[in-house]
């Protein structure tokens, strides 16, 4: 491995890492929450002199590791493009949004040094290294996603919340600027109530204090209720709609993996994939037992399972299947199966399997096949597990 791609590997945490390149992103995330700490320290008033003269050395330090960073960066950041020319992909790096957010956080440190701003701007600008855990964080990713995804619902939402607020300021003004003068004196000024109140939070230290002026701050409670609503649920379905995305990117890959859907082209993976529910066992848990109800088959993505048969029981694993003879004979269980360790399975059920079927006539034969080979195994020799 050459010097470019051991630093390409550290810091991205891609391609073959060796044990010393993981080292590097450990050091990364320990410097991020040492400044961030440095920081918030630096703004507590009985911090002793001698701490309060090493945490800046402390934070340059780290600071300067975070120019390293990305520098290295910078260099490395073609062995992850071998398609493209390096100067382009150096380019592309520096003009990403986490290129930007490298550069920030190196630079603006050594500006402040530059032209030494204060301590309070210096304790401010060592929480910016937050921001780069989005790189470590998927959860971070998916919320800016979220808001790309929604800007337009979210901003039709806030755009008609700042009118409501507006007007509640105006009207509030008229209805108690002679009562209160110094509150609601003029529209800017009553705006800070109408920001409290349509939000629901109401602080207390501006409230109305004539008749109409409650029954109009009660109104614009009720109303500021339904309209903080909005742009949670847009969030939500918005979340929602983003992890279904990513789960189903997941169930396709891994159908797409299964000896049984080799044959399928990429829209029937797509097809079966929405049918299948992902489905986590414990080691040592029972997946399905002797004499129930047939409701599913599963296919096995990672991990074994052992399926009770006379004389001996059989072990299946990562690319097979189970549960399927029940549904094609419409009968109950004929074995008890248990998983041998934490399993990944694939859960299809039997109105989905039916309707798979319908779709897909060649796995319906194929699956009538395997079945029939099955029971003939069975009235021999211990159930087998057949390549599926």
């Amino acid at each position: 491995m050459t010097l470019r791609a051991w630093t390409h590997a550290a810091l991205t945490g891609h391609g073959e890492q060796p044990p010393s390149a993981r080292v590097v992103l450990a050091v990364l995330l320990m410097g991020i929450v040492v400044v961030a700490a440095d920081g918030m320290a630096l703004t507590m008033p009985g911090l002793g002199s001698a701490v309060r003269a090493t945490l800046p050395r402390l934070e340059a330090l780290v600071f300067f590791l975070f120019t390293v960073e990305y520098a290295a960066r910078l260099w490395s950041v073609s062995e992850g493009q071998p398609d493209v020319a390096p100067r382009a992909a150096r380019l592309s790096y520096a003009g990403s949004a986490l290129g930007l957010l490298d550069l920030a956080v190196a630079a603006v440190f050594w500006l402040d040094l530059a032209f030494d701003w204060g301590e309070s701007t210096r304790a401010a600008i060592a929480l910016l290294p937050l921001l780069k855990l989005a790189r470590f964080l998927p959860g971070l990713g998916l919320v800016a996603r979220v808001f790309r995804n929604e800007r337009r619902a979210l901003g039709a939402a806030f755009g008609t919340l700042i009118v409501l607020i507006v007007l509640a300021a105006g009207i509030m003004y008229l209805i108690e600027h002679d009562a209160q003068p110094q509150a609601f004196g003029s529209i800017p000024q009553s705006l800070w109530w109408a920001v409290v109140s349509m939000a629901t939070v109401g602080y207390g230290d501006v409230v109305p204090i004539t008749v109409f002026g409650k029954l109009f701050g009660s109104a614009v409670i009720l109303v500021g209720i339904a309209m903080v609503a909005v742009p949670a649920g847009i969030m939500a379905t918005g979340f929602i709609e983003e992890l279904r995305k990513q789960q189903f990117i997941v169930t396709w890959q891994a159908v797409a993996t299964l000896p049984l859907f080799a044959s399928l082209d990429a829209g029937q993976i797509a097809a079966v994939a929405r049918l299948l529910r992902p489905q986590i066992v414990p080691a040592n848990s029972v997946v399905v037992r002797r004499g129930e109800t047939a409701d599913a088959m599963y296919f096995i993505l990672d991990g074994q399972v052992e399926v009770d048969v006379a004389p001996k029981p059989v072990r299946l694993g990562a690319g097979q299947y189970f549960g399927e003879i029940a549904l094609i004979r419409d009968t109950r269980r004929t074995a008890t199966v248990m998983s041998v360790d934490s399993c990944q399975l694939l859960a299809l059920d039997v109105r989905d399997f039916r309707r798979m079927l319908d779709d897909h006539p060649s796995l319906r034969e194929e699956l009538a096949r395997v079945a029939d080979e099955r029971d003939e195994q069975r009235s021999e020799n211990p159930f087998s597990p057949l390549p599926s």
